[in-house]
């Protein structure tokens, strides 16, 4: 029997404590914008050895983007420190779309002192209720006392199926107070074992499938189940469909991945298998093929949680545990099936469609157009982007063009607004991804209208030495809504910005560099000025405003 040895106890202030505990859990930056609520973090961050690296941007929003986007990359939860009230407040967006998105991070409010609760001191405002119903879990921790074992508990929960965020708040008197107790011991989680029967059901549905089609979404990139992913790909020879940090997972190009004929996949499949992610607006809630009197495919769920099983979906099956366990187990109980199937004919079907869909686009990302089609940009970027490439999506219908001509040759490099579609996360992300990925390629696709959100953290890109490469689709318009409101009313209103803005100009006052592009033979080199220019770096490239992107959905 091994000798028990019992932890060894550690002193300090709140924000010592807090620190400690966060770096305990793998954190190594702290995103923040300066707030003296919360400044005994930052004394903590600075006198921990080695000191924690701070962050500070120009807007809280990009706090805890940039936090949310460390943990969808690294898979250890991020963390952001935001100042009291409308530091908190500011967010709150971010927080919603960790949530969505099953992205482990952990938010630490500054909170009004507790000797003057009541009173009405600076930003004196209850943040739990406000951030309860967008998070794991809200809690205040009332005193010095409780710092080490609530962190604790706050980073145990975000980093836990199915991840996502955590807040805690302190009050400020109570950070600056001292306290004694036991450093954190971070145990190894034991894998949450799928269900054998469970398995046995969907292997038998696989059995008797003709046409299946595969779905992997971002928890099979967030649950580290990316390698038993390609392994159940390949060796059932499953034709596949990526979405949000699932793509990647089979990687651009390979002849099993059929994104490029995704509609008559789906269409035409009469299984549909969806894995780690939810069955929402962007997968039909859950509802495939079926047109012209044909049977709908039968349809299976698998989660990293069985809380993340649809409960709204007609299911054939459905099964919940550790992805790595599941996948590899469903393989297993294929295998053992009587007849192996065969699904060639099927995936060679496919394959044909997505060569003649690679045709077709061909067409468009070639385009001589004047004003220039954003495709074009793509068929420009694409053959530019390195296998480690980190590709950030903020915006609507410029960003769509990238979900279709976009394939990442390895996971984990794709971050997009995912289903909670918030603009403005792509500073913050981009900020990140620079600092997970220190030495990949990282370039963040814009629309001008999320750069509104943001732009200014351009900044923080430079203050912090922090070179990114920003794409810009100028379309001097809210493009996913003005024509939506066109086809509905005739006409539109609050949808146009102002025309050809030289937001590149406001990168190169802040400190960057950048150049607007007019004539489509010139994205090329200046996409090659930008990746070589070793700063922030915007290309504002003026694109057609009736050029919209073809959509089956408007996500309601």
């Amino acid at each position: 029997m091994t000798e028990q040895t019992s932890p060894v106890d550690i002193s300090g202030h709140s924000g010592q404590l807090a620190v400690a505990v966060a770096r305990a859990h793998g954190v190594e930056t702290m995103f923040t914008l300066s707030g003296a609520h919360v400044f005994p973090m930052y004394d903590g961050a600075v006198k921990a050895d080695p000191p924690m690296r701070l962050v500070d941007v120009r807007h809280e929003q990009t706090a805890a983007f940039a936090a949310e986007a460390t943990g969808k990359l690294t898979r250890t939860p991020g963390l952001a420190v935001l100042t009291a009230g409308p530091g908190v407040t500011n967010g709150v967006s971010a927080i919603a779309q960790a949530q969505f998105a099953g992205s482990p991070m952990v938010v630490v409010g500054g909170r009004a002192p507790a000797k003057r609760w009541g009173s009405g001191s600076l930003q004196e405002l209850d943040h739990v209720p406000i951030v309860a119903p967008v998070a794991k879990s809200a809690r205040t921790l009332h005193t010095a006392g409780e710092v080490l074992a609530g962190m604790d508990e706050a980073f145990t929960l975000a980093g836990s199926s199915h991840r996502g965020p955590v807040f805690v708040d302190v009050p400020m008197d109570e950070f600056f107070n001292a306290s004694t107790g036991p450093a954190p011991v971070i145990p190894q989680a034991a894998p949450l074992e799928p269900d054998g029967d469970e398995l046995g059901r969907v292997a038998a549905l696989l059995g008797a499938a003709s046409r299946p089609v595969l779905v992997l979404g971002t928890d099979v990139w967030a649950d580290r189940a990316e390698e038993s992913a390609l392994r159940l790909v390949e060796t059932l020879g499953i034709p596949t469909l990526t979405n949000g940090m699932g793509r990647g997972v089979v990687p651009g190009g390979h002849r099993l991945l059929v994104t490029k004929a995704r509609g008559a996949a789906l269409g035409g499949a009469d299984l549909v298998v969806v894995v780690g992610t939810p069955l929402d607006f962007r997968l039909g809630y859950g509802v495939f093929g079926g047109k012209d009197g044909a049977t709908p495919p039968r349809v299976v769920h698998l989660a990293d949680a069985p809380g993340q099983v649809s409960g709204h979906a007609d299911l054939a099956a459905s099964a919940a545990g550790d992805l790595t366990l599941l996948l590899d187990g469903l393989v297993a109980a294929v295998q053992r099936l009587g007849r192996r199937p065969d699904w060639t004919d099927w995936a060679a079907q496919l394959g044909d469609l997505v060569k003649a869909g690679a045709a077709r686009d061909a067409e468009l990302l070639s385009a001589e157009a004047d004003p220039i089609h954003p495709a074009r940009i793509y068929g420009e970027l694409v053959p530019r982007l390195a296998d480690d490439s980190v590709v950030i999506g903020d915006g609507g219908d410029f960003v769509s063009f990238a979900g279709k001509y976009v394939e990442p040759k390895r996971p984990g490099g794709w971050l997009d607004p995912g289903p909670y579609g918030c603009l403005g996360a792509g500073l913050g992300a981009a900020i990140a991804a620079r600092i997970a990925r220190p030495s990949a390629q990282v370039t963040l696709l814009l629309g001008d209208g999320a750069a509104g959100f943001s732009l200014m953290d351009v900044d923080t890109l430079v203050r912090h030495q922090l070179p990114v490469v920003m794409v810009m689709g100028n379309n001097s318009a809210w493009g996913l809504e003005k024509g939506p409101m066109q086809m509905l009313y005739g006409y539109d209103v609050a949808a146009d910005l102002a025309p050809r803005t030289p937001y590149d100009a406001v990168v190169s006052a802040l400190g960057g560099a950048g150049e607007t592009v007019t004539d489509p033979k010139e994205i090329g080199p200046a996409l090659d000025r930008a990746y070589s220019a070793g700063l922030p770096y915007l290309v504002n490239v003026i694109t057609d405003v009736e050029a919209a992107y073809p959509r089956n959905t408007f996500g309601i």
